[in-house]
């Protein structure tokens, strides 16, 4: 049993439209799946990632309209990362997102890796990463489009940053619990005499498999919104360690959700003792479950189980334009 790295991480966006827009247009990822929030299915569920929609490149949004901006804090998942090739890649997007008029920073060392931050139009706050050649967990295929060339695209997610104002309880669930391994640390990016940020990999590590967690006790607890991340899954690479999985939390005595079947993943959630809600999600069967590998995200795509629901489903879901 061993998680094989991150698998999806996901966010709340206000509006479906514009969110498309940039993950799609600006960023250019690739719309995978199309489908509905399956506790909610009045909300749409937007799914972003590589050419093939490969475990371990998507960012989800859960469409919420209407929905207040977050109020940023401590028991958050504060950043994600995207993986690019290399340093050329990072100066590809920085010429590109100050042509585009992206709100971002300068290309600067974290964790011994060049990268950008940058924001979405929400307020999200993501990092591209060079990979660099780097060893670790493989690397998806980008998605190319007409203004993003392949060698410049995204193949991947790369480190997330969990803020925490006590990093004991979050490091025990990590280490213990779920396997990972302290493999370094790296000074805060914020003045004042912060502790360092404490790095943790699982799997083959490198930039897909990695939780970078920053201790900050002089902020408030995190109030989330639009923009703010829901969860972080991690990857388990088939059915059966994800019943061994299911079986572990439930020995340790961790409240969680048990065995959730996604149809695309089947899934289990369960906070970490700072908040932060995790999910275990398997690599299998994936996005072409349902739909040709060529037309991913095409059409509305529902599970068997809402499936005959669907003209209900259909009749109270807003009209969605992405063009």
């Amino acid at each position: 049993m061993e998680l094989s790295g991150l698998h999806h991480v996901s966010i709340l966006t206000g509006k479906a439209e514009d969110n498309y827009r940039f993950y799609t247009k600006m960023l250019g990822m690739r719309l995978v799946k199309k489908s509905v929030n399956q506790d909610d299915t009045t909300s749409y569920h937007l799914f972003y990632g590589d050419a093939k929609g490969n475990p371990g490149t998507e960012l989800t949004f859960f469409d919420i309209p209407m929905l207040g901006r977050t109020h940023p804090g401590v028991s958050s998942i504060s950043a994600t990362s995207l993986r690019v090739s290399d340093t050329e890649a990072l100066r590809f997007w920085k010429r590109r997102f100050e042509e585009k008029r992206v709100t971002h920073g300068e290309i600067i060392q974290r964790a011994g890796r060049k990268t950008l931050a940058f924001e979405d139009n929400e307020g999200t706050k993501v990092i591209l990463v060079a990979d660099n050649g780097e060893a670790g967990v493989e690397p998806g295929e980008p998605w190319e489009t007409d203004e993003i060339p392949k060698q410049y695209g995204i193949v991947g997610l790369g480190p997330v940053t969990l803020t925490v104002a006590d990093l004991k309880p979050t490091e025990k669930v990590l280490t213990s619990l779920m396997g990972f391994t302290h493999v370094g640390s790296y000074p805060s990016l914020v003045s004042g005499n912060l502790p360092d940020i404490e790095i943790y990999a699982t799997g083959k590590g490198g930039t897909g498999a990695e939780v970078h967690i920053e201790t900050r006790p002089d902020l408030p607890k995190e109030r989330l919104g639009r923009g703010g991340v829901h969860h972080l899954a991690f990857r388990v690479p088939n059915e059966k360690e994800y019943d061994s999985w299911a079986e572990r939390i439930r020995q340790a005595r961790v409240p969680n959700s048990g065995k959730v079947d996604r149809h695309y993943f089947k899934a289990l959630y369960f906070r970490e003792p700072n908040g932060i809600l995790f999910e275990l999600s398997t690599d299998t069967p994936g996005f072409d479950v349902d739909e040709p590998m060529e037309s991913l995200g095409e059409r509305l795509s529902l599970p068997p189980f809402l499936e005959t629901d669907r003209e209900e489903i259909e009749a109270k879901l807003r009209p969605l334009d992405l063009s």
